[in-house]
Protein backbone atom coordinates (compact mmCIF):
# COMPACT_ATOMS: atom_id res chain seq x y z
CA UNK A 1 0.00 0.00 0.00
CA UNK A 2 1.76 3.65 -1.07
CA UNK A 3 1.84 5.71 2.12
CA UNK A 4 0.19 8.93 1.85
CA UNK A 5 2.70 12.11 1.33
CA UNK A 6 3.28 13.84 5.15
CA UNK A 7 2.53 17.15 4.89
CA UNK A 8 5.28 19.41 5.60
CA UNK A 9 4.93 22.94 7.55
CA UNK A 10 6.18 25.69 5.62
CA UNK A 11 8.54 27.98 7.43
CA UNK A 12 7.16 31.67 7.83
CA UNK A 13 9.45 33.05 5.07
CA UNK A 14 7.46 30.56 2.88
CA UNK A 15 4.31 31.19 3.15
CA UNK A 16 1.98 33.22 1.05
CA UNK A 17 0.58 36.00 2.56
CA UNK A 18 -3.48 36.65 2.89
CA UNK A 19 -4.86 39.68 1.03
CA UNK A 20 -8.25 38.89 1.03
CA UNK A 21 -10.34 41.36 3.16
CA UNK A 22 -11.25 39.97 6.82
CA UNK A 23 -14.60 37.95 6.78
CA UNK A 24 -18.23 40.06 6.65
CA UNK A 25 -20.95 39.35 8.24
CA UNK A 26 -22.56 40.89 4.87
CA UNK A 27 -21.93 40.07 1.42
CA UNK A 28 -21.17 43.14 -0.19
CA UNK A 29 -22.95 42.81 -4.29
CA UNK A 30 -21.31 44.91 -6.73
CA UNK A 31 -23.26 46.06 -9.64
CA UNK A 32 -21.01 46.33 -12.45
CA UNK A 33 -20.81 47.18 -16.69
CA UNK A 34 -17.38 46.14 -17.48
CA UNK A 35 -14.38 43.26 -17.30
CA UNK A 36 -12.76 45.45 -15.48
CA UNK A 37 -14.89 47.09 -12.96
CA UNK A 38 -16.00 42.93 -12.01
CA UNK A 39 -12.34 42.35 -11.51
CA UNK A 40 -11.85 46.08 -9.53
CA UNK A 41 -14.59 44.62 -7.44
CA UNK A 42 -13.58 41.34 -6.74
CA UNK A 43 -9.98 42.73 -5.54
CA UNK A 44 -11.91 44.98 -3.31
CA UNK A 45 -13.54 41.99 -1.22
CA UNK A 46 -16.85 42.27 -3.03
CA UNK A 47 -18.76 38.73 -2.79
CA UNK A 48 -20.75 38.88 -6.15
CA UNK A 49 -21.15 40.96 -9.23
CA UNK A 50 -24.57 41.85 -10.94
CA UNK A 51 -23.65 42.24 -14.86
CA UNK A 52 -25.57 44.87 -16.54
CA UNK A 53 -25.24 47.06 -19.52
CA UNK A 54 -26.63 51.07 -20.38
CA UNK A 55 -26.72 51.93 -15.94
CA UNK A 56 -28.44 55.51 -17.48
CA UNK A 57 -31.30 52.85 -18.16
CA UNK A 58 -30.99 51.45 -14.65
CA UNK A 59 -29.30 48.41 -16.57
CA UNK A 60 -30.52 46.33 -18.93
CA UNK A 61 -28.96 42.74 -20.36
CA UNK A 62 -25.56 42.64 -20.92
CA UNK A 63 -24.25 41.27 -24.30
CA UNK A 64 -23.08 37.31 -24.43
CA UNK A 65 -19.85 38.45 -25.35
CA UNK A 66 -19.31 40.80 -22.49
CA UNK A 67 -21.36 37.99 -20.03
CA UNK A 68 -18.80 35.45 -21.57
CA UNK A 69 -15.65 37.95 -20.75
CA UNK A 70 -16.46 38.77 -17.07
CA UNK A 71 -16.94 35.31 -16.19
CA UNK A 72 -14.10 34.41 -17.46
CA UNK A 73 -11.44 37.31 -15.53
CA UNK A 74 -13.52 36.69 -12.12
CA UNK A 75 -13.60 33.84 -9.63
CA UNK A 76 -16.78 35.45 -7.48
CA UNK A 77 -20.57 34.69 -9.03
CA UNK A 78 -21.32 36.74 -11.40
CA UNK A 79 -25.21 37.41 -11.60
CA UNK A 80 -26.53 38.48 -15.18
CA UNK A 81 -29.00 41.24 -15.91
CA UNK A 82 -32.28 40.13 -17.90
CA UNK A 83 -33.88 42.78 -18.58
CA UNK A 84 -34.48 43.72 -22.58
CA UNK A 85 -35.17 47.69 -22.88
CA UNK A 86 -35.28 50.45 -19.88
CA UNK A 87 -38.61 52.19 -19.00
CA UNK A 88 -41.39 50.17 -17.38
CA UNK A 89 -41.26 46.34 -16.57
CA UNK A 90 -44.45 44.77 -18.27
CA UNK A 91 -43.66 43.00 -21.74
CA UNK A 92 -44.62 41.84 -24.89
CA UNK A 93 -44.74 38.59 -26.74
CA UNK A 94 -40.90 39.59 -28.92
CA UNK A 95 -39.50 41.08 -25.52
CA UNK A 96 -40.20 37.83 -23.87
CA UNK A 97 -38.80 35.60 -26.57
CA UNK A 98 -35.78 37.78 -25.99
CA UNK A 99 -35.67 37.79 -22.62
CA UNK A 100 -35.99 33.51 -22.31
CA UNK A 101 -33.05 33.49 -25.30
CA UNK A 102 -30.69 35.72 -23.21
CA UNK A 103 -31.63 33.43 -20.08
CA UNK A 104 -30.31 30.74 -22.26
CA UNK A 105 -27.13 31.99 -23.23
CA UNK A 106 -26.45 33.49 -19.76
CA UNK A 107 -27.18 30.19 -17.90
CA UNK A 108 -24.58 28.73 -21.11
CA UNK A 109 -22.22 31.46 -20.30
CA UNK A 110 -21.75 29.97 -16.48
CA UNK A 111 -23.20 33.12 -14.93
CA UNK A 112 -23.94 31.64 -11.04
CA UNK A 113 -27.50 33.88 -11.29
CA UNK A 114 -29.90 35.14 -13.36
CA UNK A 115 -31.09 38.63 -12.06
CA UNK A 116 -34.52 39.55 -13.82
CA UNK A 117 -38.32 40.75 -13.49
CA UNK A 118 -41.66 41.44 -14.88
CA UNK A 119 -44.75 42.49 -13.87
CA UNK A 120 -48.81 43.51 -14.98
CA UNK A 121 -50.19 47.09 -15.91
CA UNK A 122 -51.70 46.85 -12.62
CA UNK A 123 -48.21 46.53 -10.99
CA UNK A 124 -48.38 43.18 -9.44
CA UNK A 125 -45.44 40.40 -10.01
CA UNK A 126 -46.40 39.13 -13.38
CA UNK A 127 -46.61 35.04 -11.81
CA UNK A 128 -46.95 33.44 -15.54
CA UNK A 129 -44.10 35.79 -17.29
CA UNK A 130 -42.14 34.71 -14.28
CA UNK A 131 -42.62 31.10 -13.99
CA UNK A 132 -41.51 30.82 -17.83
CA UNK A 133 -38.22 32.86 -16.75
CA UNK A 134 -37.53 30.75 -13.68
CA UNK A 135 -38.16 27.72 -15.51
CA UNK A 136 -36.12 28.45 -18.35
CA UNK A 137 -32.98 29.57 -16.19
CA UNK A 138 -33.33 25.36 -14.72
CA UNK A 139 -30.51 25.02 -12.38
CA UNK A 140 -29.54 28.97 -11.68
CA UNK A 141 -31.23 30.79 -9.33
CA UNK A 142 -32.80 33.47 -9.97
CA UNK A 143 -33.02 37.06 -8.36
CA UNK A 144 -35.86 39.80 -8.73
CA UNK A 145 -34.71 42.88 -8.83
CA UNK A 146 -35.57 46.25 -7.62
CA UNK A 147 -39.36 46.15 -9.79
CA UNK A 148 -40.26 44.60 -6.63
CA UNK A 149 -40.34 48.15 -5.13
CA UNK A 150 -43.05 49.02 -7.37
CA UNK A 151 -45.51 46.53 -6.16
CA UNK A 152 -48.35 47.48 -4.25
CA UNK A 153 -48.09 44.74 -1.26
CA UNK A 154 -44.27 44.19 -1.01
CA UNK A 155 -44.96 40.97 1.45
CA UNK A 156 -47.72 39.48 -0.91
CA UNK A 157 -45.03 40.35 -3.61
CA UNK A 158 -42.21 38.27 -1.68
CA UNK A 159 -44.72 35.36 -1.04
CA UNK A 160 -45.62 34.89 -4.79
CA UNK A 161 -42.13 35.25 -5.35
CA UNK A 162 -41.09 32.32 -2.95
CA UNK A 163 -43.76 30.05 -4.51
CA UNK A 164 -42.25 30.95 -7.75
CA UNK A 165 -38.80 29.31 -6.59
CA UNK A 166 -37.20 32.43 -6.50
CA UNK A 167 -33.96 32.48 -4.80
CA UNK A 168 -33.07 36.43 -4.00
CA UNK A 169 -35.22 39.73 -4.12
CA UNK A 170 -33.42 43.19 -4.06
CA UNK A 171 -35.22 45.83 -2.49
CA UNK A 172 -34.91 49.22 -0.59
CA UNK A 173 -38.21 47.96 1.35
CA UNK A 174 -40.44 50.12 -1.37
CA UNK A 175 -38.27 53.40 -0.33
CA UNK A 176 -36.16 55.77 -2.41
CA UNK A 177 -33.38 54.58 0.25
CA UNK A 178 -32.86 51.58 1.73
CA UNK A 179 -32.08 53.02 5.06
CA UNK A 180 -35.28 54.26 5.11
CA UNK A 181 -37.08 51.43 4.25
CA UNK A 182 -35.25 49.20 7.02
CA UNK A 183 -38.35 48.51 8.89
CA UNK A 184 -40.06 47.06 5.82
CA UNK A 185 -36.60 45.38 5.14
CA UNK A 186 -36.83 43.98 8.68
CA UNK A 187 -40.65 42.39 8.29
CA UNK A 188 -39.00 41.29 4.52
CA UNK A 189 -36.31 39.54 6.23
CA UNK A 190 -38.76 37.54 8.93
CA UNK A 191 -40.86 36.50 6.15
CA UNK A 192 -38.27 35.54 4.09
CA UNK A 193 -36.98 32.86 6.26
CA UNK A 194 -34.05 31.04 4.99
CA UNK A 195 -35.47 29.29 1.57
CA UNK A 196 -35.32 33.44 0.13
CA UNK A 197 -32.81 35.98 0.39
CA UNK A 198 -33.13 39.42 1.30
CA UNK A 199 -30.89 42.11 -0.29
CA UNK A 200 -30.81 45.52 0.71
CA UNK A 201 -30.19 48.07 -2.41
CA UNK A 202 -30.68 51.63 -3.31
CA UNK A 203 -29.00 53.86 -1.43
CA UNK A 204 -26.45 52.18 0.24
CA UNK A 205 -23.48 53.84 1.04
CA UNK A 206 -20.04 53.16 3.50
CA UNK A 207 -22.01 55.85 6.24
CA UNK A 208 -24.40 53.82 7.06
CA UNK A 209 -24.36 50.43 6.02
CA UNK A 210 -23.53 49.00 9.21
CA UNK A 211 -26.57 50.69 10.74
CA UNK A 212 -28.55 49.23 8.00
CA UNK A 213 -27.97 45.73 8.19
CA UNK A 214 -27.59 46.08 11.82
CA UNK A 215 -31.56 47.52 11.67
CA UNK A 216 -32.94 45.15 8.96
CA UNK A 217 -31.51 41.79 9.36
CA UNK A 218 -30.53 41.56 5.75
CA UNK A 219 -27.23 39.55 5.20
CA UNK A 220 -26.39 40.57 1.57
CA UNK A 221 -25.82 44.82 0.66
CA UNK A 222 -26.19 45.72 -3.40
CA UNK A 223 -23.97 49.08 -4.01
CA UNK A 224 -22.20 50.81 -6.75
CA UNK A 225 -20.12 53.44 -5.60
CA UNK A 226 -19.16 55.65 -8.89
CA UNK A 227 -16.07 58.21 -9.65
CA UNK A 228 -16.11 60.73 -12.34
CA UNK A 229 -13.41 59.38 -15.35
CA UNK A 230 -12.90 62.94 -18.02
CA UNK A 231 -12.31 61.75 -21.73
CA UNK A 232 -8.88 61.96 -22.56
CA UNK A 233 -9.99 62.22 -26.54
CA UNK A 234 -9.77 65.63 -27.40
CA UNK A 235 -13.62 67.26 -28.65
CA UNK A 236 -14.26 68.96 -31.59
CA UNK A 237 -17.61 70.82 -32.12
CA UNK A 238 -20.72 70.03 -29.33
CA UNK A 239 -22.35 67.13 -30.71
CA UNK A 240 -24.74 65.45 -29.12
CA UNK A 241 -25.05 61.56 -29.35
CA UNK A 242 -28.31 59.95 -28.51
CA UNK A 243 -30.42 60.93 -25.37
CA UNK A 244 -26.99 61.44 -23.30
CA UNK A 245 -26.63 64.99 -23.90
CA UNK A 246 -23.53 67.02 -25.42
CA UNK A 247 -21.17 66.53 -22.45
CA UNK A 248 -21.29 62.70 -22.74
CA UNK A 249 -17.92 62.57 -24.51
CA UNK A 250 -16.56 64.83 -22.08
CA UNK A 251 -16.53 61.83 -19.54
CA UNK A 252 -18.38 58.42 -17.84
CA UNK A 253 -19.25 57.46 -14.70
CA UNK A 254 -17.21 54.18 -13.61
CA UNK A 255 -17.18 51.79 -10.35
CA UNK A 256 -15.24 53.18 -7.24
CA UNK A 257 -13.56 50.16 -6.23
CA UNK A 258 -12.67 52.16 -2.92
CA UNK A 259 -16.07 52.44 -2.17
CA UNK A 260 -16.66 49.04 -2.31
CA UNK A 261 -13.51 48.08 -0.23
CA UNK A 262 -15.12 50.14 2.85
CA UNK A 263 -18.28 49.22 2.22
CA UNK A 264 -16.87 45.62 3.12
CA UNK A 265 -14.42 46.62 5.70
CA UNK A 266 -17.41 48.45 7.36
CA UNK A 267 -19.14 45.23 7.67
CA UNK A 268 -16.47 43.14 8.75
CA UNK A 269 -16.96 41.39 11.75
Amino acid sequence: MQREPTQRTLAPHERIPVTHPPPARALVEACVASPAEAMAAEAAGAGRVELCASLVEGGITPSAGLIAAVVARVSIPVAAVIRPRGGDFTYGADEVDVMLRDIALARDAGVSAIVTGALTPAGTVDVDLMRRLVETAGPVPVAFHRAFDLTPDLPAALNQLRELGVARILTSGGAQRALDGIAMLSRLVQLAGTGLTVMAGGGVRVDHVAELVAGSGVREVHARPTKAVTSRVRRSGGLSFGESGPDAAAGRQELDSGGIRALVQALAG
